[in-house]
């Protein structure tokens, strides 16, 4: 991220380990009236982007492509998170010919918003919210907390092997350390019920949260 929002209304970013749903912490946000700029709409809207496809059809060839041209993205990512060397050497590839594109929707996105000035909150959904940098345009950053076992468990849903989530997990910042950075925490280890009540006891605190940008 190179740039922050023009914006008076509260930011909440959303961190938190892989399969802990930050997601669905973001969609309750929603419910309660917050506005959510999301970084995996985006990099979906990017991956549409012709210049992005011919980049990526020359890096990966056809195979990470679907019948009806599109970047399969359950193909690319067995190839940005395959092990050591080549997984990393391909994501950083990618990351340099997505990332820029994904933080330019972003900011336009928050700026809309606040420009708009009807939403009371902004919920900023980024996978890699520190790593980023993008925490450095939140007024409060709210951790979703889910033991590693659990979060494994819920990865192995989605068709994730255990090497998947392994290689998926050492390429972020650890979740502890994105723990110690957070202001607020929710745990979403329990029911959808639990999680829903913290996220009532939290809302005024984010919606009034200090230091506005």
């Amino acid at each position: 991220m190179t740039d922050t929002p023009r914006t008076r209304i509260p930011i909440v970013g959303i961190a938190g380990g892989i399969a802990s749903g930050k997601s669905f912490v973001a969609a309750q946000l929603q419910e309660r009236g917050a506005a959510v700029v999301s970084a995996d709409r985006a990099a979906h809207d990017v991956l549409e982007l012709e210049g992005v496809k011919r980049a990526v059809h020359d890096r990966f060839g056809e195979g990470v492509f679907n019948a009806a041209g599109q970047v399969d993205r359950a193909k690319l990512g067995k190839i940005v998170f395959a092990p050591p060397p080549d997984g990393p050497q391909q994501l950083e590839y990618l990351e340099q010919i997505t990332h820029p594109r994904i933080g330019e929707i972003l900011l336009g996105q928050l700026n809309q918003l606040a420009e708009q000035g009807t939403a009371p909150l902004i919920v900023l959904d980024v996978p890699l919210l520190f790593e980023a940098g993008w925490n450095k345009c939140c007024d409060k950053v709210l951790f979703v907390d889910v033991p590693r076992d659990q979060r494994a468990a819920r990865a192995a849903e989605r068709g994730w092997s255990a090497d998947d989530f392994d290689r998926r997990e050492r390429a972020q910042r650890s979740t502890e350390q994105k723990r110690q950075q957070s202001d607020l925490v929710v745990d979403n280890s329990g029911t959808p019920e639990s999680t829903r009540e913290q996220i009532d006891r939290l809302w005024p605190s984010l919606v009034a949260a200090a230091d506005l940008k």
